[in-house]
């Protein structure tokens, strides 16, 4: 508890105890209509205005809106930030922000011993307790004896403070996510001007709800500062990182932007042909946003539609993109198929989420890798990148978009949900740190074949209107150099082979494999995808502890870098955590006649990295025995 005491002048002080920290893992968690989405993006937002490093891990229901107070309806946030360079969203949480009992039984585990708890006391009543499956309550039969408990009323005192407003009590129970916003500022001395800028600009044309919840977020705030209930305030410094303009982001609206830069650097007008499916909805909302840019964007009746408008734009000239998910990608296969017969530039971007079917629609996973890699029918080779952080799908989509220009080929970006709906500090990059990908049409019509390769082996590229370049194209296999319709066994053989090549021959295009770490050591733990931060936090930890350890994050999944195989040869053992079945771990198998460990985590959660640690340090000590 605080100290008050009274001054000379007779007023009453609280006195509080400041402590520096280095970091912080907070989770906020309640009712997918509690707003703790909201509530956990503006401390984020305030956060990176602080200056932090920061990465966070936005977690909702599988249901849209899941039955109110039950445990598969708890929705969360969870933020980790710091004052130096961060990777993950955090192992266990420092604090947890618990507005009913089912957010509260479903994250305690995940609580440091000796973690703070703050709870709305106002919601563990009988009904309550009940669909959260507890006998008796939590808040006084010794459950939460091992952590620091602020039982605080959040939705009376909420209602207390908008008394004003004239909102109905219900109405007004709505912006207690912003009084429990204001005591998290409080507590970890965060400013609330940019939350009220926010909220005058997003609720300015109701003026009612704007000042419920200013007075609300206030209210919190002044709780925090004059209650007895909280004695420390806790302090994070700003991160020391690399200098430049940085602002926090998505995945997927860096995504979006990667889209949007490769249309820049290209010199072509960029289109987006996609159906909107969970998690990869938002990249067509944020290009639809930017019509500035002369990005062009259709919401298609159904995925096929979506995919194949994108192959239309890209016949016509555009730099085409398609987002999905993988019940989408299952439905886009053939036509993937067709774009790569015709040899036409394609980005397709898989948002990975829980499966089979509808699976786990708002939880992540990492289960399309086989699907990419081999999932059409025919021989129909792809190349495949992934995204390794939210940032990181900017550049994942500019290079998907080089690569699809230069080899006249579709191309698939994986990210995964937890890449999409997480967020980090991005370095803006300057328009020379991006190379010019511009590919020239063809140019000389009394010259020109539809299927003559270049030194690469991509054909070139005309559009129609661009006289003396007509030209059929279709499904039908293609006759070499003249691209008619051709039945002829051996060509059919030929053109096979030929796209394979054109496709391996990317090997020579891409950066050799890197290591973080020693280039030989006992454990080489191997990467893909949104599982690089939680690897490199591990390994910076058994690093640091003196174990022969590395980190390989793959980026390039077909084709592989050419000297990937070389690279693993020189580790004694090779982990490789995925969230799936061992998709990596087959594809390296059956690559490189390997025997890697697979690690596999199928739970709609993404590792962390004391998991990776523990699983590391088995191996470890099985090799020494």
């Amino acid at each position: 508890m605080a100290t008050t005491v009274e001054t000379a002048d007779g007023r009453q002080t609280k006195i509080v105890d400041y402590t520096e920290v280095d970091d912080v893992t907070i989770r906020f968690a309640g009712d997918s209509g509690d707003g703790m989405q909201l509530t956990g993006t503006q401390f984020t937002t305030t956060t990176a205005q602080v200056g932090n490093d920061l990465s966070t891990f936005p977690d909702y229901p599988s249901e849209i809106r899941a039955p109110s107070g039950t445990l598969y309806g708890v929705s969360g946030f969870q933020i980790h930030f710091s004052s130096r360079i961060i990777y993950t969203p955090g192992d266990r949480f420092d604090t947890l922000v618990a507005m009913n009992p089912a957010a509260l039984k479903v994250n305690l585990k995940q609580l440091h011993e000796g973690g703070n708890v703050i709870v709305n006391t106002d919601a563990f009543d009988a009904k309550h307790l009940k669909l959260a499956k507890y006998e008796s309550n939590p808040l006084e039969d010794g459950t939460l004896k091992n952590y620091k408990v602020f039982p605080v009323p959040i939705t009376t005192l909420t209602t207390r403070a908008l008394e004003e407003t004239g909102l109905s009590p219900k109405d007004m129970a709505r912006s207690k996510n912003f009084f429990a916003l204001g005591m998290l500022y409080w507590m970890y001395n965060r400013p609330t001007e940019p939350t009220i800028e926010w909220i005058q600009e997003k609720f300015g044309r109701n003026p009612v709800v704007a000042k419920a919840n200013d007075l609300a977020l206030k209210a919190g705030y002044s709780f925090g500062n004059m209650t007895e209930v909280f004695s420390v305030q806790y302090n994070v410094r700003p991160a020391k990182l690399p200098p430049g303009d940085y602002r926090n982001v998505t995945g997927n609206e860096a995504t979006a932007l990667g889209m949007i830069a490769a249309c820049l650097k290209s010199g072509l007008p960029g289109f987006l042909g996609s159906y909107p499916i969970t998690p990869a909805t938002e990249i067509l909302q944020e290009l639809a946003a930017r019509k500035r840019y002369g990005f062009k964007t259709f919401q298609a009746e159904d995925e096929i539609a979506g995919v194949c408008t994108s192959i239309g734009a890209a016949f016509g000239g555009s730099l085409a993109f398609t987002t999905t998910s993988g019940p989408g990608m299952a439905l886009k296969t053939e036509a993937i198929g067709l774009a790569v017969m015709v040899e036409l530039p394609l980005v397709i971007v898989n948002v990975q989420r829980g499966g089979p079917s509808t699976g786990l629609p708002t939880k992540p996973e990492q289960s399309d890798l086989f699907q990419a890699v081999l999932g059409r029918n025919g021989e129909a080779p792809v190349p495949v990148i992934a995204a390794h952080s939210p940032a990181n799908c900017f550049y994942g989509a500019f290079e998907a978009a080089r690569l699809a220009l230069k080899y006249m080929t579709p191309v698939i970006l994986l990210t995964d949900g937890f890449l999409a709906n997480g967020s980090e500090p991005w370095l803006l990059p300057k328009d020379e740190d991006l190379p010019d990908i511009s590919v020239p049409f063809a140019s000389d019509p009394d010259a020109f074949q539809p299927y003559e390769r270049n030194d690469h082996l991509s054909r070139p590229w005309a559009v129609p209107g661009m006289p003396g370049f007509e030209h059929r194209i279709g499904g039908l296999e293609k006759q070499h150099i003249t691209g008619s319709v051709s039945h002829d066994p051996m060509n059919h053989q030929f053109m096979v082979e030929m796209r394979a090549k054109k496709i391996a021959g990317i090997a020579d295009d891409i950066p050799g494999q890197t290591v973080f770490g020693p280039q030989e050591a006992e454990l080489a733990i191997v990467g893909w995808g949104g599982t690089y931060g939680d690897i490199r936090t591990a390994v910076e930890r058994l690093q640091g502890k003196g174990v022969s350890v590395a980190h390989i994050h793959i980026r390039y999944l077909n084709p592989f870098p050419k000297n990937l195989g070389e690279v693993l040869s020189r580790y004694k053992a090779i982990l490789i955590p995925e969230n799936n079945l061992g998709q990596l771990s087959f594809l390296l198998s059956a690559h490189y006649h390997i025997s890697p460990i697979s690690f596999p985590k199928i739970q709609g959660k993404p590792f962390t990295p004391v998991e990776i640690e523990e699983k590391a340090n088995e191996i470890l000590n099985t090799m020494e025995r």
